[in-house]
This record gives structure tokens, sequence and C-alpha cells, in this order.
């Protein structure tokens, strides 16, 4: 089957998990997540829970973990601590749960960016793969990264990850 074959064959509507990760997010001021979950209802897909943990290895790794085992979760997107700072830890929390990488996932993602904001994109750990037979995708923490990850790569796939990953 072609990769149009495929698309056509995904399921349309996905069930996400939202999650940011932030020391300082509330959901008064938590514009990426809120904006991640926009545009995933808007794009139709259901977001069936969100939350907001800290920038905290043990404490985001339970928070994945539980949705990588809900039933009702086909994707986990999270939203922040993608950087170099010393708070930052989703990457290595996203890396130690993903069974199968999707490399070009960041790849084009920091390409995407680098179009952006230049060279700063080097900075971004997007990552992407699959864990326990659930899509996971972590993202920077601003609108514009959202948005740009959002609009460019994930939800023009999602539903085909979601279907390979079940197969």
């Amino acid at each position: 089957m072609s990769h149009q074959e495929h698309r056509a064959a995904s399921p349309t509507h996905v069930r996400c998990y939202v999650l940011t990760v932030s020391d300082s997010r509330t959901e008064e001021n938590d514009t990426g997540g809120r904006l991640l979950r926009d545009v995933l209802t808007g794009d139709g897909h259901q977001v069936v829970g969100h939350a907001i943990v800290p920038d905290d290895a043990v404490t985001l790794r339970a928070a994945i973990e539980r949705q990588l085992d809900a039933e009702e979760v086909q994707a986990v997107i999270t939203t922040g601590g993608t950087g170099i700072s010393r708070r930052d830890g989703t990457y290595e929390v996203v890396s130690e749960l993903v069974e199968k990488r999707l490399d070009g996932f960041g790849e084009l993602f920091r390409a995407l960016s680098f179009e952006e904001i230049g060279p700063a994109a080097m900075l971004s750990r997007a990552c992407a793969g699959t864990a326990r037979g659930t899509i996971l995708i972590s993202l920077p923490g601003s609108q514009n990264a959202v948005r740009l990850g959002m609009t460019k790569l994930v939800l023009p796939e999602l539903g085909h990850l979601v279907r390979e990953v079940t197969r």
C-alpha cells in the first residue's frame, strides 16, 4: 500500500492525552497545553484528559506511564521540558520509555524550526516514538513550537501513526 492508501485506511479521530511539563505553568497560564488541546479538537481528535506535571523525572515518568496503560489513550503528547536547561528532563524520560523511535520527527521538527528561528532550533530535543502500543510525542512548550509541530507534522500523520502502531 502507498502512504496515501495507508492514510485513507487510518482512523480520523484519535484519543489523545495532553501533558504539560513545567515547574511554572498553571491552568491559567498553560498557553502551550491549551493550544495543543485546541488544535487536536479542532482537527476532530478527542482529548481524553490533560494534566500539568512538574519537570521532575519520577513524577513525569509516572504520569506518562499511567496514560500508556490506559486503554482509551492512543497517543500521549507532551509539551515542555525539551530544552537543555538543568530542569529540562522530558527528553530523558520519553527516551527511556520509547520502544521504537521516530527519529525523523525530531529531525523534521528542528529543520522546520530552523526556518523560523534559525540556529536556536538546535536547542530543541523534540522527539517521538511508540511505547506500549501507544504513540508518544514530545514537543517544546512554546505556542509557536506547539503550532509548528502539530500543524506540520503531527496532525497530518496522527491517524496513520496510530494505524501503524496497532497493526
